[in-house]
């Protein structure tokens, strides 16, 4: 067994503009960021929370290993991601993130069989953040 301890976990959400993503998390109440050494990576963070992104443009089908931007690494085909945030309270954060001119979509709440009020966020790219909070019952 490790002795190594986790301290944080940053999902990577693919982007089709890296300025626009920016602007939509920073929208949701996270402090965003570009990468300082290039133009193709991007940070959010809130509270103990990160999320980065990465800039994803449409690959060549002829040729699928391509790297799509300068930063020297291949990548899939794009493809949005999935992440589960588990917070204090789903549906104020549901009211937060569905605000009027946030962008994106937020689902309503709802109750699951497994113990979690849980709702879904997802951005103008298709990355979605599904999000849960204890029901009063769980």
């Amino acid at each position: 067994m490790s002795s190594t301890r986790f301290n944080q976990f940053a999902p990577i959400f693919p982007v089709r503009d890296l300025g626009a993503a920016i602007d939509h998390y920073r929208m949701l109440g996270f402090t965003t960021r570009a990468y300082e050494q290039g133009d193709w990576y991007g940070f959010a963070d809130r509270d103990a929370v990160g999320l980065h992104f990465s800039l994803h443009h449409e690959h060549d089908h002829a040729d699928p290993a391509a790297p799509d931007h300068d930063d020297g690494h291949t990548h899939p085909p794009f493809a949005p991601a999935v992440a589960y945030l588990y917070v204090d309270d789903a549906d104020a954060l549901a009211a937060e993130w569905g605000r009027p001119g946030i962008g994106g979509t937020t689902g309503p709440v709802h109750d699951t069989p497994y113990g979690l009020r849980e709702g879904v966020h997802v951005d103008p790219d298709g990355n979605e953040i599904r999000f849960g909070s204890p029901t009063l019952s769980g």
